[in-house]
């Protein structure tokens, strides 16, 4: 494992955080900023804020250059995910197309593809939203009901999808369809990218306990697609899906870690704040926070590392999903126990806005689900990685 950065990695880092601090609003780094703009508002800044970023060249940090991209190395795109955290930069407004449909479409779409949708997408000129989760079909990626019907050069798509995130600002959708009949399972299915802005196409926000609504269910009536708009190919969805996905666990985790570590320095501070910080059995769970926050440090440096030697991580990157989502929950749960009440309340104090942390400690309830359970990934760990009988 290697904790270092090489010299021209450590030249980007200063070259990063000099243009982020010139470039950030200081009333964006005030917690409780982003909470309190209306959604639409908040969309439009980080989306804006996106777009300046890309034409200084600090997006795409691993792509190739000929995508747009910076075409930099694994260590600068960790360097790039722990300086934005740090700077308190905006979340991006388009995740899910750079993280997961980009490399896709490098690795597997036709040349058209990647003509027409990388470079829009970087540029957010194009959101994409991701349509996987059904109604009642739980975690079951492969209980897919939505179905395309062949119509000549084109699918006609009916069903629903649900959880999905952007789906209220998504121009386009990546989504999981049933286009052969009678198929079951993994079998018959197809990745198609759908044009959201059709008549076919309806989008309702789905309201969290948060009072956030950045999920929402799809409904698709009779939704045309063009055929030729399948990334992969046209029943193979499933193995499409994989690969997409992968490219999420084969992060290395280090700016989570980041994350991770400055909301733990803050659940400290109003630990003493309210007077919490003496009581013994409050800071053994900090503390046992703090070993599994440094124990996800240096996981995050050993998949650096092996990213770094091209190695394929494979099933390992499921024990990645299952590290950072566990230690994200327990963090949270140490912040209800340590300040008991107030971590409830609407105003403990008059001087202390809890309502960020209190949206985090709602969120850290769902990570230990979406993309991939933890009991999944236990199963994969035992049996790929162990070695164990199924």
């Amino acid at each position: 494992m290697d904790l270092s950065y090489t010299a021209e990695e450590e030249q980007f880092r200063t070259e990063l955080r000099t243009w982020l601090a010139e470039n950030i609003p200081a009333e964006w780094t005030v917690p409780g900023f982003w909470e309190s703009l209306d959604p639409d508002e908040s969309f439009r800044l980080r989306r804006e804020w996106e777009a300046r970023k890309t034409a200084a060249g600090f997006s795409g940090i691993q792509w190739p250059t000929e995508y747009g991209g910076r075409g930099g190395t694994p260590g600068m795109k960790a360097i790039y995910d722990e300086e934005t955290v740090r700077a308190r930069a905006p979340q991006t407004v388009n995740v899910l197309g750079l993280t997961f449909l980009a490399p896709t479409i490098m690795a597997i779409g036709t040349p058209e593809q990647k003509a027409e949708i990388i470079g829009p997408m970087l540029r957010n000129e194009v959101i994409w939203c991701q349509g996987f989760s059904e109604p009642g079909a739980g975690s079951d990626l492969a209980a897919v009901s939505t179905r395309g019907v062949r119509d000549g050069d084109e699918f006609v798509v009916n069903g629903q999808k649900i959880w999905t995130t952007n789906a209220m600002h998504g121009d386009k959708i990546f989504t999981i369809v049933r286009t052969e009949p009678g198929s079951e399972r993994h079998k018959g299915l197809s990745m198609l990218l759908i044009d959201m802005d059709q008549p076919g196409v309806e989008a309702r926000p789905l309201k969290q306990m948060s009072g956030a609504s950045e999920f929402g269910e799809v409904f698709f009536t009779d939704a045309r697609v063009e055929a030729s708009d399948c990334l992969g190919e046209i029943g193979e969805g499933w193995r499409t899906a994989m690969l997409l996905l992968s490219f999420e666990r084969g992060a290395s985790g280090v700016g989570q870690y980041t994350e991770f570590r400055r909301q733990y320095d803050e659940i400290v501070s109003h630990a003493r704040r309210f007077g919490r910080s003496d009581d013994p059995v409050a800071r053994q769970k900090l503390a046992h926070c703090l070993v599994e926050l440094e124990c996800l440090r240096y996981h995050a440096m050993h998949i650096l590392t092996q990213v770094e030697q091209g190695r394929d991580l494979g099933a390992e990157s499921s024990m990645t999903k299952l590290q950072w989502s566990e230690t994200f929950q327990d963090l949270w749960e140490a912040f209800d126990d340590v300040l008991g009440p107030e971590s409830s309340l609407a105003a403990p104090r008059p001087d202390v806005d809890l309502a960020p942390f209190q949206h985090q400690a709602m969120w850290s309830r769902s990570v230990t689900i979406w993309g991939g359970s933890s009991q999944v990934q236990r199963n994969i760990v035992a049996e790929r990685v162990l070695g164990l009988p199924r």
